[in-house]
């Protein structure tokens, strides 16, 4: 994989056509909504009689593929180089992904979707305890893993390429094992170009329709007018709110937003369950994550053929093409913040941790609403969800204890979600407008955030919401042919990466002792010693890089392109043999710092320990990353024993791939 030189924060090409294309389609959506909306639900109809079964293989073939990464020997590969941590903890991952993912929709439809299916199945008849059964299967389907297996795929693919070979963090990257260099040309352009408004009108689409829950919730408590300028005003209130956090950057206001709605949620889900009929939603639960897997291989490619129903596409298809229009936005997102994390980590924590929470919810609310209904005789609550479904929520609510003070933590969930979405959409905008890089200047990120907001405010005037939500769900049919080209591709490239992993196991010849065959003591003295950085420097610049020259000196002579680059700066050595077509040999000597050992009973941070209580020592890093092992002390001839010894793992690695 190519090594470039770190790219101008705005690619003109990606910023300028994509603001061109989302002005002239947010006017033809707004001028003309009726016709948009006839054209894109036209073509809807088209994709839905003609490429349901489409849809339905592709989304199976990527619940199968992230299963198996994460169970395979991949599972043990980085998304990074091998020395790389996580940048985030667990807690904080999982609630960053939640909030980008999905948590806006389960305050929208965690009581609506249930109570639906309930009242009217795809077969059968609604309103009956078997009815109820069915209800929370397909929700589950619905929500469950196949729609984090979307987010999944995408992610894994941007965040190998990006953090492990060096490419764009954006979803050019996906087709670099296809089309190789001419990801950099107008193809790649093209790509991220799709991908900028497909998430800008994705998140303007979702901001506008969340308004109207919101404006409804507020109508509920307060008895606020719902209007078009009262849900104007919310979005300019929320567009204001995202501008604020997105300029505090990921690690400030994204990752603080997303761990508050973690903590309402788990609030919120706590008080349903414990002021519902807790054993009933226990059990519930139980019998739904049952029936849920027992059916997951049947409902994963049921078409319907032979009930004649149009069900499925109003549902399961329209669903598949939204997780897949979000695709490009949400994988992103998530890549941004999973580096450092292995495949088999990554596979399961993104498939199981959010739809266990997810499903979680769903049986909650979901199951307490039919029981209201059902055995309650709350038909009055089936009747608000079949008129209104921004209402749904709240007249669950009104069910409960403090149901007003429930009623405002909702809001406030809703409002936050649609912020940390607003928010993590314009990240990646910006990202895919920067060739990657999310340190960019803050004009570009306050331009995406307050453009979703323009957008979602001037469609929600003109009424042309429904035609840019029908375009993007529409367009998730050729991202759909894509993202299985962009997976063979990755299966392709972690074949390579595992057969680099084997031929670092191969074993050699054994190199001699550090220092050649002298005294015991002088071995022991070497590994017992807290190198400065001035001695790491030192032996850097007088033993590893004369080490690094002379085996470039006889590379040389073999007819083999080689370069020896030191950094003094950084105090780093670098031995580079190019291979031509295959996979180049990179043995590098890095000084690394670390805490001494006095200190490893606290939890100093290496970044803020003193010179006084740090020592160094000389790493191997070769393209994969570092290694883990120091030659610190090691004589001139067994550092170029051990750049022999890896070249050697190198060429039996080349071997391997041929």
């Amino acid at each position: 994989m190519p090594s470039t030189e770190p790219p101008a924060k705005l690619n003109p090409p990606v910023f300028y056509t994509a603001s061109a294309l989302i002005v002239v389609l947010m006017l033809f959506a707004a001028l003309a909504p009726e016709t948009a909306d006839r054209w894109f639900q036209a073509l809807q109809q088209v994709i839905i009689e003609n490429a349901s079964w489409f849809y339905v293989l592709t989304v199976a073939i990527i619940l199968i593929t992230v299963a198996f990464l994460g169970l395979s020997r991949y599972g043990a590969i980085k998304l990074g180089p091998d020395h790389s941590t996580p940048d985030y903890s667990y807690t904080t991952w999982f609630a960053m992904l939640f909030s980008a993912g999905m948590g806006i929709g389960l305050m929208f439809f965690g009581v609506a979707e249930p109570v639906m299916h309930f009242l009217a199945p795809p077969v059968g008849e609604g309103g009956t305890t078997a009815a109820a059964r069915e209800a929370m299967k397909i929700t589950f389907f619905h929500w469950g893993l196949h729609a984090w297996a979307i987010y999944a795929i995408v992610a894994l693919i941007l965040a190998f390429f990006s953090y492990r070979h060096g490419l764009p963090l954006t979803l050019r990257s996906a087709l670099y094992p296809l089309i190789g260099e001419r990801i950099h040309g107008p193809i790649g352009h093209a790509v991220d170009i799709f991908a900028v408004i497909g998430t800008v009108f994705g998140v303007a689409t979702s901001l506008g329709y969340g308004v109207l829950q919101v404006n409804s919730g507020l109508n509920h408590l307060f008895g606020i007018p719902v209007n078009v300028g009262i849900q104007v005003a919310l979005i300019a209130g929320i567009t204001l709110l995202a501008v604020i956090s997105v300029s505090t950057g990921l690690d400030k206001g994204i990752r603080r937003l997303s761990e508050l709605n973690m903590g309402l949620a788990v609030l919120l889900l706590g008080f349903v369950l414990l002021a519902g009929p807790t054993v009933f939603l226990l059990q519930a639960l139980v019998q739904n994550v049952g029936a849920y897997t027992a059916d997951i291989v049947r409902n994963t490619f049921n078409l319907y053929a032979y009930e004649k129903t149009d069900w499925i596409g109003g549902w399961t298809i329209l669903y598949w093409g939204w997780w897949l229009s979000w695709a490009p936005f949400v994988g992103l997102f998530i890549a941004r913040v999973s580096r450092g994390r292995t495949i088999r980590e990554f596979a399961m924590g993104v498939l199981f941790v959010p739809s266990g929470f997810t499903l979680m919810w769903m049986t909650f609310f979901g199951n307490s609403a039919i029981e209201m209904i059902l055995n309650e005789g709350l038909t009055q609550l089936g009747e608000t969800v079949s008129s209104d479904v921004t209402l749904a929520l709240f007249a669950f609510l009104e069910q409960f204890p403090f149901s007003s003070l429930l009623s405002m933590l909702a809001v406030i969930m809703v409002i936050v979600f649609f912020v940390t979405s607003s928010d993590s959409g314009s990240m990646v905008v910006d990202m895919l407008c920067s060739n990657g890089q999310d340190k960019t200047p803050l004009w570009q990120r306050i331009y995406w955030a307050s453009g979703e907001g323009v957008v979602a405010a001037v469609l929600l005037l003109a009424g042309g919401l429904g035609a840019l939500q029908t375009m993007t769900i529409a367009s998730a049919l050729p991202f759909a042919a894509a993202l299985l080209l962009a997976t063979f591709g990755l299966l392709k490239a972690l074949r390579v990466d595992a057969a680099k992993r084997d031929s670092l196991q191969m074993n050699v010849a054994p190199i001699s002792p550090a220092n050649g065959p002298g005294d015991w003591r002088d071995r022991l003295s070497t590994i017992l010693d807290v190198p400065s950085r001035e001695n790491v420097s030192r032996f850097i610049q007088r033993v590893a890089q004369p080490a690094c020259e002379a085996v470039a000196v006889e590379l040389r002579q073999h007819g083999l392109e080689t370069t020896v680059e030191h950094d003094s700066e950084r105090d780093r050595v670098r031995l580079l043999v190019l291979l031509g077509d295959e996979v180049d040999f990179v043995y590098e000597v890095r000084s690394r710092s670390h805490i001494k050992p006095a200190f490893m009973q606290s939890e100093l941070l290496v970044e803020e320990a003193s010179e006084e209580q740090r020592y160094y020592r000389a790493e191997i890093h070769l393209g994969e990353g570092g290694q883990d092992y120091d030659v610190m002390g090691w004589s001139r001839e067994a550092v170029i024993n051990d750049i022999i010894n890896q070249y050697h793992k190198h060429m039996h690695f080349l071997h391997l791939l041929r």
